[in-house]
């Protein structure tokens, strides 16, 4: 009896194992279906305040492999030539009046708004999170994400994605208490060529910013390969060589 027992267990902890190694081959598909591995982007960024108020910014981005993104601040004028540099958890701001780059951190905004700098400089979700699956709908999957470590921007996510493409379609950031920070909403599907088709806008609300609304909006998306020179302090003011 006492063996059967043990077998059961070992059963029921193998089956657990492969439901969370399948959840977290899902999570991988949605960062390929959302991003190549390297590319160039351009992007615009609008916040919009509670009295109608709006703060349009542009720029350029360029990433490589699941470590290293770097952006390019184009628009407004006030903020052209300022970059942002994302080496893992770590983080910079350059600007040129003082062609020194400063520490920043995940959870701070250099635009404002409800996105932050983790937002606008994403990497992979599966190399920042576990993920295992929760109780979905028939036409989507719910991933539950937690995060690998503290430095991470959020404890915690949990992604809705379409079952037919893996589509990642709405995603809810919560604190390690439980606390929802924001909800991020992906829609408008565009197909960017080169087989890759996802949602071309991202809208973000917060209860912390009760009125306020971000959106992020991908103009172009291009495969694109780059030297590890691209993504260093020393290249911050440079990156408008790129283009």
């Amino acid at each position: 009896m006492k063996q059967i027992i043990n077998a059961m267990i070992i059963a029921i902890a193998s089956s657990l194992m492969a439901f969370s190694q399948d959840a977290n081959e899902l999570l991988k598909m949605v960062d390929d279906n959302l991003m190549p591995e390297s590319y160039e982007a351009k992007r615009k960024l609008i916040n919009e305040e509670p009295d109608g108020s709006k703060k349009e910014f542009t720029f350029y981005t360029v990433k490589k492999g699941n470590d290293k993104i770097a952006i390019l601040y184009l628009l407004p004028a006030s903020e052209k030539g300022r970059a942002t540099l994302r080496l893992g958890d770590n983080m910079w701001l350059y600007i040129p009046s003082t062609n020194k780059p400063i520490r920043i951190t995940s959870l701070q905004s250099v635009v404002g708004g409800v996105f932050n700098n983790a937002d606008i400089m994403q990497l992979e979700y599966s190399v920042e999170y576990d993920a295992t699956y929760g109780d979905g709908t028939h036409e989507e999957y719910l991933l539950k994400l937690k995060a690998k470590n503290k430095t991470v921007a959020y404890d915690k996510l949990k992604m809705w994605i379409t079952k037919e493409k893996k589509i990642l379609r709405k995603m809810e950031a919560y604190s390690a208490s439980g606390m929802l920070i924001k909800t991020l909403e992906f829609k408008e599907d565009k197909n960017f060529g080169a087989g890759l088709f996802r949602p071309s806008v991202i809208e973000t609300y917060s209860p912390l910013y009760r009125g306020y609304r971000s959106l992020m909006i991908y103009q172009t998306i291009r495969k694109r390969q780059f030297p590890d020179e691209v993504f260093t302090q020393n290249f911050m003011g440079k990156l408008g060589d790129l283009r």
